[in-house]
């Protein structure tokens, strides 16, 4: 009786101590739908897009997305995966807000910078200088044969 006294004090006292070690971070990298950089909510199920999280809507089932700890200085409180830094060091967009076609930046440096390393422009963009500063190096192709330039040589009336 002594001997499974001690035995479970042991037991007990291995629980205890185990509980106190410090866990591993929990890693958050998720990539959500149509291949976006994600933060994977605490359901280890849900992955929000990177662009989604601190925009003040709770997109995790527990509001994991919009916490104070995540969320009290950014970009300096995201994960680094969820950031991409602008060429201008002062600019940072979300991960998911990099090569999508779009000049999030304002220097077109992540959509057509080194950092971003961009593929080229998919098969519903057209390859193009554009007049607009909305777009980098692509325009999406719906904007072809409208009637108003958008391609410094006029490729996207003419050719596209």
């Amino acid at each position: 009786s002594a001997v499974a006294l001690l035995v479970l004090t042991a037991a007990l006292a291995s629980g205890v101590a185990l509980a106190l070690l410090p866990r591993a971070p929990v890693s958050r990298f998720c990539t959500a739908p149509n291949n976006q950089t994600g933060f994977l909510c605490d359901d280890r199920v849900t992955c929000v897009p990177a662009s989604w999280v601190c925009d003040r809507v709770s997109n995790c089932r527990n509001g994991e997305d919009e916490q104070e700890q995540l969320c009290g200085d950014l970009p300096h409180s995201l994960p680094g995966h969820l950031v991409f830094h602008c060429s201008n060091p002062r600019s940072w967009v979300y991960a998911d807000q990099r090569c999508n076609g779009m000049n999030d930046c304002g220097d077109c440096s992540d959509e057509t910078g080194s950092l971003a390393a961009c593929p080229p422009c998919g098969r519903e963009w057209w390859s193009c200088s554009p007049v607009h500063y909305e777009f980098c190096s692509c325009i999406p192709r719906r904007l072809c044969r409208d009637g108003i330039q958008h391609c410094l040589g006029w490729s996207d009336e003419f050719i596209c």
